[in-house]
């Protein structure tokens, strides 16, 4: 995992690992990322988007959730986000953001003095019934889309509370969402959708063609450091040109593991 050191006289074991986990991810169609952290979920990420693989990535909170799948790299386009209606933005399903697509640093130690509160261990006992059973569902109507793994997603272009999807939007067991945020608080859903970020510490083009050249030397240097990964994509050279003063880091990590 990012941020979590490597000693000398475990990198044997720990490439063994890897090995493992990548054979894995090669022999399945499906990777459902149920980890209980945030870095945990960056290498089976980078290597289901390698592999191009159907990944559906579960994120649990205290009284909330996050589904969401994962788009499929198509060459070295730009995401484009299209207008398919005055009402709808439509994402093609390659162009599709993962997890990490809004992060502004890599991930790192989040394990480090936390208490089990702290490290999204204590839920409602509801919330990981609920997410898996939609994970589940997202996954077949993913399947059963004609497009498969390519399906495009949509979300509404602002606040209109009355708008539904309809049968345009989806596959035959109905819309196919890029992500579902659930809110035990209030009982509702919102369906967000986000394009891939091309400075990505996951799925860019940087980071899926440095580990094609480089393999385990590249993980191991991440696993060691994980501002390997910012300074690959340049999110290290962004953050110090947008020469902020003060910085209040706020992410997924603080509410869903």
């Amino acid at each position: 995992m990012p941020g979590h050191s490597v000693g000398e006289n475990t990198v044997e074991s720990v490439k063994k690992d890897v090995e493992d986990l990548t054979q894995l991810i090669q022999a399945h169609d499906i990777i459902f990322l149920l980890t209980d952290s945030r870095e945990s979920r960056w290498l089976p990420t980078l290597l289901g988007l390698f592999y191009k693989k159907i990944i559906i990535n579960v994120a649990l909170g205290f009284d909330t959730y996050l589904i969401m799948r994962y788009g499929r790299k198509n060459g070295d386009a730009v995401a484009k986000v299209e207008a398919s209606s005055t009402r709808f933005q439509k994402i093609s399903g390659t162009e599709l953001g993962c997890y990490f697509c809004n992060d502004v640093t890599a991930s790192g130690n989040s394990l480090k003095d936390r208490t089990l509160d702290q490290q999204c261990t204590v839920t409602r006992p509801g919330v990981s019934s609920i997410a898996g059973a939609l994970a589940v569902e997202l996954a077949v109507s993913l399947i059963q889309h004609e497009q498969g793994i390519d399906a495009p997603a949509f979300y509404k272009t602002g606040p209109q509370p009355d708008l539904s999807f309809d049968d345009d939007h989806g596959g035959i067991l109905g819309v196919v969402p890029h992500s579902i945020r659930g809110f035990l608080s209030s009982f509702t859903h919102v369906l967000p959708a986000t394009p891939r970020y091309n400075q990505c510490i996951a799925c860019s083009d940087i980071i899926l063609k440095e580990y094609e050249s480089k393999g385990f030397e590249f993980l191991l240097e991440t696993f060691n450091s994980s501002t390997n990964l910012e300074n690959l994509t340049g999110l290290s050279a962004l953050f110090h040109e947008s020469n902020y003063v003060d910085v209040m880091e706020i992410n997924d990590e603080d509410w869903e593991g």
